[in-house]
């Protein structure tokens, strides 16, 4: 029997995570060593400075985050005084999280930051190699949903 033969470089789970992770890691050092947050908590400030409030079950779908993990992180943001949770007006088993001012005031010093190192990032590409890469990736994330819901497991 043949042996398939795999190489990691040519890989495109490998060649996404390991690009994912390195891009993740250089734009990490702008909110870790200039604003003091971990990666986890800037995915929270990014979505909640997005939106006027969101649900902690919405936060861990949109940041990939297990409920757990929002709940103890959220409970952090909280104690610095950036997030709030609010009785939700319908369902008395949820909360509403919100962006405090002292919250959306350190949101609102981030992101010029984090935009300035992506047009960096950017810079690096074309015009058609950026459109092509977000058509791509846009393409990518329809087929991994697209395989989730039929229930094909390979």
């Amino acid at each position: 029997m043949v042996k398939p033969d795999l190489s990691l470089d040519n890989f495109l789970p490998y060649k996404l995570v390991q690009t994912a992770e390195k891009v993740a890691d250089s734009m990490a050092a702008i909110y870790e060593n200039e604003f003091g947050i971990s990666r986890p908590e800037w995915r929270i400030l990014a979505s909640l400075g997005a939106r006027d409030g969101l649900m902690s079950r919405d936060l861990s779908r949109e940041t990939s985050l297990d409920k757990v993990k929002v709940s103890r992180i959220l409970t952090k943001l909280e104690g610095r005084g950036w997030v709030v949770r609010e009785a939700h007006a319908t369902d008395q088993r949820a909360a509403l999280v919100r962006l405090t001012h002292e919250g959306k005031a350190l949101y609102d010093r981030i992101v010029p930051r984090v935009l300035e190192w992506e047009r960096a990032m950017l810079d690096g590409l074309t015009g058609s190699q950026y459109r092509d890469l977000y058509q791509a990736l846009d393409a990518l994330q329809l087929r991994t949903r697209q395989l989730e819901d039929s229930g094909l497991d390979y």
